[in-house]
């Protein structure tokens, strides 16, 4: 494996992003970097990847570099490998928010949500409660074709379809968190903390966010209480506790996931089509 996945995002004040947009693309196209970076007034995500020693050098730009005015010089990375670049190209863009929630008045650069690290959330679930005696609830904010492919024991999903959808069935299912210590998680820590800061803003107590999410949890502590993989935006499609990338695919006619056992069915063909929208399916279920 000679390729290094950088994912990383930072919720600050950007005021010049649409200034930073060609010097950023210049240095990543520099670098032989491929991937996107998502530029908003709340901040920054960006998912990149290339050789080592370019990934190393963009780090370092990415904190020092005086463009940025310091913004970004505690910048966390969430780092993988893999055998070939998971990205066709580079994209720089500029988006009203980094993940969209629809609600403007969540201003994260203000505070963070308060956070639970992975090896202090897997010591809670072992014990089966917080350090204050309280029930642990874990708390899924992805889309609900993302927490098919795996997610906590027992946690909460609500099979939204969007993160715009958050707010609402938050609200509609609050009976479910009151009187527990929230736990919200996804793929790498983003939607988790606006999801909690969220949660905070109405009234929710004992929220936490996973910090780095499911990611940097298999990182540290590996798959304990985890069930199956990990799904992650990219040719990879889904990574195991090891941050390995799986034999679990994607539809290249419709994008969905496709599970080893839909990949063994004849209506699956690499490239163009699988059981969910193979024209001589006709309505059979996926495999579970």
């Amino acid at each position: 494996m000679n390729i290094v996945n950088l994912s990383a995002y930072k919720f600050v004040t950007i005021d010049d992003g649409a200034a930073w947009r060609p010097l950023v693309t210049e240095r990543c196209a520099a670098l032989g970097l491929k991937g996107t970076i998502l530029l908003a007034p709340e901040g920054i995500n960006l998912f990149v990847a290339g050789g080592i020693e370019d990934v190393r050098a963009f780090i370092d730009y990415i904190r020092s570099d005086a463009l940025f005015e310091g913004k970004f010089a505690d910048l966390q990375f969430t780092e993988s490998l893999s055998e070939k670049q998971p990205f066709r190209r580079m994209l720089v863009k500029l988006k009203r928010e980094i993940i969209t929630m629809k609600k403007p008045a969540i201003r994260p650069e203000l505070g963070r949500a308060p956070f639970v690290d992975a090896p202090t959330l897997k010591n809670w679930l072992d014990r089966g409660h917080d350090d204050e005696g309280r029930p642990v609830v874990m708390l899924d904010t992805r889309n609900a074709f993302e927490v098919d492919v795996g997610t906590f024991d027992n946690a909460l999903d609500y099979r939204i379809t969007k993160f715009s959808e958050f707010p609402e069935v938050i609200e509609q299912n609050r009976a479910d968190l009151e009187g527990k210590t929230v736990v919200s998680f996804c793929t790498g820590g983003i939607r988790c903390e606006k999801a909690a800061i969220h949660m905070k803003e109405v009234g929710i107590d004992h929220v936490y966010q996973l910090e780095g999410g499911i990611l940097k949890y298999f990182e540290e502590v590996g798959g304990a209480h985890y069930n199956g993989e990990c799904f992650v935006f990219d040719y990879r499609t889904a990574l195991n506790p090891n941050l390995e990338p799986t034999a679990t695919s994607q539809c290249f006619g419709c994008r969905t996931v496709v599970s080893v056992e839909d990949q063994k069915s004849d209506f699956y063909v690499p490239g163009k089509t699988c059981p969910a929208c193979h024209p001589d399916a006709r309505g059979e279920s996926r495999a579970a």
